[in-house]
Order: C-alpha cells, then structure tokens, then sequence
C-alpha cells in the first residue's frame, strides 16, 4: 500500500466514476482499475462495487476511504511542516471563505497577500459555514476567513474587521430619500433574506427583529447577488454587508444603498484555525496584514 493508491481510491469515492477519477490522478483507466484491485487484494476486502452503469463504494470501502483521507492530509502536512521550518510564508495553504465574504474580500486582499509573500500559494474553497467547519475540523483546509463568533471552542480565533450592514432599496422606496436612517425605520417593514445555511441570514435576522420588521414570506435567496437583483426588480429591501455595496454607483443603478446611524448593525469578519495548528505564526501575519489594510481604508 502506498500514498498513491490511496488517493486513487479517494478519487473513485468523490467521483464516482472510473474515467473521471483517472483524469483527476493523470493516469489511464487501467492503471488506476489495476492498482484498486492490488489494494484490495492487499486489504482483503471488497472496496468499490463495479457495474457499467455506477461506482459504489462498500461499507468498508467508505470506511478506509474515510480513513484515507486523513492519511493523505497528514502526509501533505508533513510536507508543509518541512516548508515551513525552512519559510514560514512558504508553501500551500487550504483556505475556506463564506459565500458573503470571498467575492468581496478577495478582490481586496489577495493582491496584497501575493504581493507580501509571493512564495504562499493560498488554494480557494467557498462554501457554507457548517461545511468549512466540518472541513476545517478533518484538516482539509488551514483556516476559514468568516463571520464571528462561531459556537465552538475547539478553535482558536483571530478579529479582522467589523463589517457594517447598509440597507438595499429599490429606487421607489421612500426611505431612499434619507441620508442615513436608524433600526427603527425598519418597523413593521417586509425584508428579504438568504435561504437558511447563510450566516448572513441569522444576523440579518438578528437586526429585523430588534427592529421590528419581518422576512418576507415565500422567498430566500441562495446569494447576496440574488438578492441584489431582487432588490432591483423591486421586489423588496434587504440588508447588504458593507464590502458588498458598490464603491460607485451609476444613476441607472435600480437598487438604492443607504447606510445606518451609529450604532449601526454590523458583523464581525475573522480567520479560524485548528488550535495548537504549527502554521499558527502564519495566519497571524496574514491576519495583521489585512487587518492594516482594512483599518487604512475607512
């Protein structure tokens, strides 16, 4: 048994498919076919069930895949901890971003972080909260940039920004003729929401309630940008995290942008970590840098 068959089988198991998971591994079908048959000749049980229609992996199949993938995740931190004794700001880092975050921040961040350490190549995950934690607990990514707190202790944080919410209205919305507007506008008033899953929802939710308003009934988006559009056809308001609110505005914008009163609803945005993780001086230097980054811009 060798590292090379394991991620063989690990394929298979993600694909699903034999061709599939033998482009992914550069190998020919028959190479990776063979080398699952020597393994499990080696293990002495059945690993993937075979048809001409489907894969499916067996019990025990899922289980050494299972345990697989661990395997092959320490081996490539072994790598990483070479690298790192040798340059910390060095090698590859798995880094995961919610959904309302990483098509904001990146733009911002990641020609600051290539520029500062050329040498670490950060590879992108953007996926929902209880995902990127699951992920982040097996050790298939190094650190989550999300929204805070997150109710567990098993990991060690570390504060970014605060982030504050500004309502999105369609042009028609009267409170669209206010400079600034408080909570308290949102009395009694209907707001669109991200479907459940979204972080965004329960603290914009958090914000409807203390004000008195209420989601509307019969729809949840699955992006910020659907929301946005839904804003525009004037389907309704919604609240907009602050990097998402465009820097400038054309006139033949439909969606209107108006920021709160102090103190104005907000959501703190951080990075998460494995506790006792050895890349920790990392992600202390690349949070302290955009952490300056971001204070410059306000």
């Amino acid at each position: 048994m060798n590292l090379r068959d394991l991620e063989y089988l690990l394929a298979v198991a993600e694909e699903r498919h034999f061709h599939r998971a033998a482009d992914r591994c550069f190998v020919s079908q028959p190479t990776l076919s063979g080398q699952l048959k020597k393994l499990e000749q080696e293990l002495g049980v059945q690993l993937v069930e075979r048809n001409n229609r489907q894969v499916r992996m067996t019990e025990a199949g899922r289980a050494v895949t299972d345990q697989a993938r661990r395997v092959l995740n320490e081996a490539r931190a072994i790598k990483s901890i070479a690298r790192t004794f040798h340059d910390p700001m060095k090698g590859e880092l798995q880094v995961g971003l919610i959904p309302t975050v990483a098509p904001y921040l990146l733009p911002v961040i990641m020609p600051l972080l290539k520029k500062q350490y050329p040498d670490l190549k950060l590879w992108l995950h953007e996926q929902q909260t209880a995902v990127l934690l699951n992920k982040l607990r097996n050790a298939e990514l190094d650190l989550l940039i999300l929204a805070l707190p997150v109710e567990t202790d098993e990991f060690e944080e570390i504060d970014l920004f605060s982030e504050a919410f500004w309502l999105a209205a369609p042009k028609d919305e009267p409170l669209t003729k206010k400079k600034n507007i408080s909570i308290a506008d949102l009395q009694d008033r209907e707001m669109l929401l991200l479907e459940e899953g979204h972080c965004l929802r329960g603290q914009a939710l958090a914000v409807c309630f203390s004000a008195g308003a209420r989601e509307s009934a019969g729809f949840r988006a699955t992006s910020l940008e659907t929301l946005r559009h839904m804003v525009g056809e004037g389907m309704g308001m919604t609240l907009i995290p602050e990097l998402a609110v465009p820097k400038s505005r054309l006139k033949t914008d439909p969606v209107c942008y108006i920021p709160f009163h102090k103190p104005k609803p907000s959501r703190r945005i951080g990075v998460l970590f494995r506790k006792g993780s050895y890349r920790e001086a990392v992600f202390q230097k690349m949070a302290a840098l955009i952490r300056q980054h971001m204070q410059a811009q306000r």
